[in-house]
């Protein structure tokens, strides 16, 4: 299997139901989101600034519960045009419940922060860093994948009638 082949299959992971050309048109855009939110979480770690985090909590809370990530809608209105792309589609489910996966771990990593945590913070928010690095470089949605196994596990257990 080629990268660019692993990477598609992460974005079906994640729910998405592209063509080979669809994904290539949306490379960058399916990443900016995440790529901000990264920058983002980088920024609100090395300063150890909790309210940066529970500002990230209602980002993936808007996320999670809507159709699309509030980043999406900058790069559809406008960043979009810079790299002659098309707009982003709505985020499926699957996605969806993965940044309300993210948005727990935020807050977590605030209330850690706001509790004078620092140890406990900083291991949680190199896991949340690992896992923003790893959907924005490869598609390799950690919960996507988590939620993908815990739909076929479900699927496999209940009698068919």
């Amino acid at each position: 299997m080629s990268l660019q082949s692993w990477m598609g299959a992460n974005l079906e992971t994640q729910g998405y139901c592209l063509s080979e050309p669809q994904q290539r048109s949306l490379r960058v855009g399916l990443r900016f989101s995440t790529g901000v939110c990264l920058a983002l979480t980088a920024a609100a770690l090395a300063l150890q600034w909790a309210p940066g985090f529970v500002a990230l909590a209602a980002i993936g809370a808007v996320a999670g519960f809507s159709s699309r990530h509030p980043f999406d809608h900058v790069w559809n209105l406008g960043i979009r045009h810079l790299f002659d792309a098309p707009p982003l589609p709505p985020s499926p489910p699957r996605r969806r419940h993965a940044f309300k996966v993210a948005t727990v771990m935020m807050a977590g990593e605030a209330a850690l922060l706001f509790a004078g945590a620092s140890t406990a913070a900083i291991v949680l928010g190199v896991v949340i860093l690992g896992s923003c690095s790893a959907v924005t470089a490869t598609n390799l949605c950690i919960p996507s994948v988590a939620l993908s196994l815990l739909e076929r596990r479900t699927r496999r257990a209940q009698p068919v009638t």
